[in-house]
């Protein structure tokens, strides 16, 4: 007979490989999209615009956007803080060699939408995703500037926006598995795996075989466990780089393991 944890939708691995890849802004969404409340926020106020922008920013968003797309079709509107967000500006006073912005030169998949508050353009290259919000006025072969929040603003001589495309890393680091392993962790949960199957789930039957001896491994998957409820709860907040959530309904007590 088939375990039927065999067929849930956390239990393979390989659904989660794209987490590995995933900037930050990305991998916040993930956690976020799977909040019990937010999901419920979004069921409750996404037909009324003014209700889902009250909504959205308690989540630290200015839209709210559907928890049912993951952070490959998905185009979360983030309130501002990020530092992972390029802002181009018309350069009013441009040197003889500036730079001019050039949208269709900007390599990947392309996406410009208005978030509630300008025009964002995002672009998704393999293992690597750049973000840009673009000033009022700001055209197509106009020389621009960029700032960095927290940053200076400098003029955009020699900064060729794709060009970080070729640092994608050819393997994943500790720190990107430890999301997927979490990610994983916290699917099983919601869908009300025990402990031991979010263990075999995530490291396979044989290294289950001594499970209740093996208190280092249980402590592991507790430790996933945990840290995935927390993150969805508000920790995405941190790695999204806004503001720490308001106490209220969604960041009480994290339900234990």
């Amino acid at each position: 007979m088939v375990n039927p944890h065999h067929l849930a939708h956390w239990y393979p691995t390989a659904a989660y490989l794209f987490v590995l890849w995933l900037d930050a802004l990305a991998l916040a969404w993930e956690y976020l999209r799977r909040n019990p409340d937010y999901r419920l926020d979004w069921l409750r106020h996404h037909r009324r615009l003014q209700a889902a922008q009250q909504a959205a920013q308690r989540w630290g968003l200015r839209l709210l956007e559907d928890p049912a797309l993951d952070a490959r079709d998905a185009h979360p509107a983030w309130l501002p803080g990020s530092d992972a967000v390029v802002q181009l500006y018309p350069d009013a006073d441009p040197p003889l060699d500036a730079a001019a912005f050039a949208f269709w030169h900007i390599p990947g998949h392309k996406h410009l939408l208005h978030d509630g508050k300008g025009l964002a353009l995002i672009a998704r290259s393999p293992g690597r995703c750049l973000r840009f919000a673009l000033a009022p006025g700001l055209q197509d072969g106009m020389a621009v500037v960029h700032a960095y929040r927290g940053g200076t603003t400098a003029p955009a001589r020699g900064y060729a926006p794709g060009a970080a495309i070729a640092d994608a890393k050819p393997r994943p680091t500790p720190a990107a598995l430890l999301e997927l392993h979490t990610l994983q962790a916290l699917d099983a949960t919601l869908a009300g795996a025990s402990l031991r199957e979010v263990g075999e789930g995530l490291f396979g039957v044989d290294a289950l075989a001594d499970w209740y001896s093996d208190g280092g491994l249980r402590s592991k998957v507790r430790r996933l466990v945990r840290r995935g409820d927390a993150m969805m709860r508000g920790g995405y907040r941190r790695i999204a780089q806004i503001s720490p959530l308001e106490k209220g309904r969604s960041d009480g007590d994290a339900k234990r393991p």
